[in-house]
């Protein structure tokens, strides 16, 4: 009988997964140690590999005996050596779409919740106080800001259709994506420096790769105008962590909502738990009962395709 080792998962259980690789004539073995030895025990003699936040590194994968597929819950695969799978002749497939409306709204609620000052308004009434919780020139509109979106895929090109009712100016920056397509989408063109240079509110939207690593740092962050936003539901390792915080002390950029970090989880004693210009989630913003049951079920269906030896959706390391 066919095996799928699913190496982790934060879900209460794996019934969806069961079902339908039960269907497909597959054994599942989970396991959730995340430790180099335990994952490529589990994997070794595996057809099929679901991977959730394990770090599926050569070692892991040189591991692999059998398996046809690397999936990864998800839409980043940056947890996955994806040259190394490459070598072996494994391919990797993430879960491009599952969760595109939610990432957005929940980008547009980021945006909104910073310009408009929120949290600080609703802690300042929790507190038994009224009237403004900040400095009158703390609260914008959107319309007078201009939002730059790094990525202009399938999350940032509809975080740039929210913010058009809105009536912001928006920036688009994204190596792989024709001017045309911008342009067709009400939005400008611009490069990285004309971005961060020129706008208000900077929203990330790109995968993590060696060339978007720390894309925000201390010298980008320092281009940027000051007082300005940043926001960041894609990857922690986009931006420098200890840049930020510096920024965010010192003034120069007047707020940061952030749904991922680096690392994660964020350190008890870092200063974005508690910095009171600063929005933090624990990188939820994909989560709702939809999205998650369609992740949950497509990749425990590419892993059955795998089996069955049929076409591979979604293969990131062609």
């Amino acid at each position: 009988m066919p095996t799928v080792a699913i190496t982790d998962h934060s879900f209460p259980d794996l019934e969806i997964e069961q079902t339908i690789l039960s269907a497909a004539g597959c054994e599942v073995q989970c396991g959730n140690d995340r430790q180099t030895s335990a994952l490529k025990s589990i994997v070794a003699d595996a057809d099929a590999v679901i991977t959730q936040f394990a770090p599926i590194n050569a070692e892991v994968i040189g591991a692999m005996q059998r398996a046809k597929v690397i999936v990864r819950y998800g839409i980043g695969y940056d947890n996955v050596d994806v040259k190394a799978a490459r070598e072996r002749g494994i391919p990797v497939c993430n879960i491009p779409d599952y969760c595109i409306d939610e990432v957005a709204d929940h980008t547009l609620a980021f945006i909104l919740g910073t310009t408009r000052q929120v949290v600080p308004n609703t802690l300042h009434v929790r507190d038994g106080k009224w009237g403004l919780a900040t400095p009158l020139d703390q609260l914008r509109t959107l319309r007078d800001h201009t939002v730059g979106i790094v990525g202009f895929g399938r999350i940032g090109s509809e975080v740039a259709a929210r913010l058009a009712p809105f009536k912001s100016r928006r920036l688009v920056f994204d190596a792989f994506v024709s001017a045309e397509v911008v342009r067709s989408a009400g939005c400008e063109p611009v490069t990285l420096d004309e971005l961060l240079a020129d706008s208000t509110i900077v929203t990330l939207h790109c995968p993590s790769t060696p060339q978007t690593k720390k894309l925000l740092n201390a010298a980008s962050i320092a281009r940027m105008k000051p007082g300005s936003l940043v926001v960041n539901l894609a990857r922690g390792d986009l931006i420098d962590t200890a840049a930020l915080v510096a920024a965010l002390q010192s003034g120069h950029l007047a707020g940061a909502a952030i749904d991922v970090c680096d690392p994660e989880p964020i350190p008890t004693d870092c200063p974005l738990r508690s910095l009171p210009n600063v929005i933090v989630a624990s990188h939820i913003a994909s989560a709702s009962p939809k999205a998650v049951r369609t992740l949950r079920e497509s990749a425990a269906q590419i892993a059955s395709l795998a089996v069955r030896g049929e076409p591979l959706p979604n293969v990131v390391n062609t």
